[in-house]
């Protein structure tokens, strides 16, 4: 890596996670926090806009609550991370505000992203923060999330917030190095990966498990987050956060830890809309025709080349198409409810007045309201 691609870039989103924020799960570093906070100031001082995605609300509950480990239980996790929250709040509001920058706290949800009015609500709110100088800090609100509206980890989540407001950059700060061509920790053969394309699939293979009992992910949610932020064109830099000044060097073009480069044009901003659905309202099976069209010759999906349609969902909701071979190759919003779908899968559109008592329309889910999760141009036409 010659430069790093933080040095041109006008809007970051920083993320940094539980080890670092709570000192490998000792209690919150308010030391670390206070680093950190000056270090985004310097970066907001220089007129870049940044925001904040932080983990260790969890963790610090947790503490807090003198439980040896992290639970497992819905209810105590939620318990653990309004306890946290507090504590979290508290400290990056005194350490921002002895820099003379302001904070706001964001809590979301997976539905707060998958709803179409709340994902551009919630992008206005971010854009208007960083418009007046705020420094948005956003965690998952983990006192609400099931597991059906939950993101599942702050590496994704920083993903999806570099997506809603189409930052240049996503910086995870971390407590290893980079990336690895194995795990450091167990082969010493492994070799330091300084710079890569988004999305390659041998950076997964690379990727290990979670390295601590308090955090969530590992190296292998960053590798997949570099993957979805570059739907934005954004470039993803993965760091030690104990590095010293490890965000201002960054901006100032310091190749530091690795850089995982978008090297596709951005998306549409609907196309991305719909691909940072992590879950799909249901399924539907395709024949092979059906799926080498989509592929191969951006069609539309109409409901003749179903096989099969799985889950309950409603017209408008997202539903996810499976090749043959069960591979989600596309996703999109769907014109029929799933019983009117089960009804007419395989059926050609003149006869859909006979079986449901009205004629709707020809395609499944449109070609515009779709996203390719694989195939020829791996997006929306």
């Amino acid at each position: 890596m010659e430069q790093s691609a933080l040095k041109q870039a006008r809007r970051v989103v920083v993320k940094v996670g539980s080890a670092l924020l709570t000192n490998d799960g000792r209690g919150l570093d308010r030391q670390m926090i206070e680093n950190l906070a000056a270090q985004i100031c310097t970066l907001v001082r220089d007129g870049k806009e940044v925001v904040f995605v932080s983990s260790g609300a969890i963790a610090e509950g947790v503490l807090r609550l003198g439980w040896s480990k992290r639970p497992e239980r819905i209810c105590e996790l939620q318990a653990a991370a309004a306890v946290g929250q507090m504590g979290l709040v508290q400290a990056y509001e005194t350490a921002f505000s002895a820099h003379g920058v302001k904070t706001a706290q964001i809590l979301l949800t997976h539905a707060d992203l998958s709803n179409r009015e709340r994902y551009l609500n919630a992008r206005e709110a971010l854009l208007e923060l960083l418009r007046l100088g705020v420094v948005p800090i956003i965690n998952e609100n983990d006192t609400v999330v099931t597991d059906e509206i939950k993101v599942g980890d702050n590496d994704t989540l920083g993903a999806l917030v570099t997506n809603l407001i189409e930052a240049d950059v996503l910086v995870i700060l971390t407590d290893q190095r980079g990336l690895y061509t194995a795990d450091p920790r167990k082969d010493p053969l492994a070799q330091f990966v300084s710079e890569a394309s988004a999305g390659d699939p041998a950076l997964e293979k690379m990727a290990g498990g979670a390295a601590s009992s308090l955090s969530k992910g590992g190296m292998i949610t960053k590798i997949l987050a570099a993957k979805r932020a570059a739907r934005s064109g954004s470039s993803t830099v993965i760091a030690c956060g104990r590095e010293e000044n490890v965000l201002p060097r960054l901006a100032q073009g310091e190749a530091i830890g690795t850089q995982l480069t978008a090297v596709h044009a951005p998306w549409h901003a609907r196309a991305k809309w719909l691909a940072d659905q992590l879950r799909a309202q249901g399924l539907v099976v395709l024949d092979a025709g059906a799926a080498k069209a989509l592929m191969e010759k951006k069609t539309s999906l109409l409901p003749v080349g179903i096989k099969a349609v799985q889950g309950d969902f409603v017209r408008g909701d997202v539903v996810g198409c499976l090749a043959p071979d069960g591979t989600e190759i596309a996703r999109g919003l769907v014109n029929y409810d799933s019983s009117q779908l089960r009804l007419i899968a395989g059926k050609h559109c003149e006869e859909f007045a006979a079986i449901l008592g009205f004629s709707g329309p020809e395609e499944a889910v449109h070609r515009d309201n779709m996203v390719m999760i694989v195939g020829k141009d791996n997006q929306a036409s």
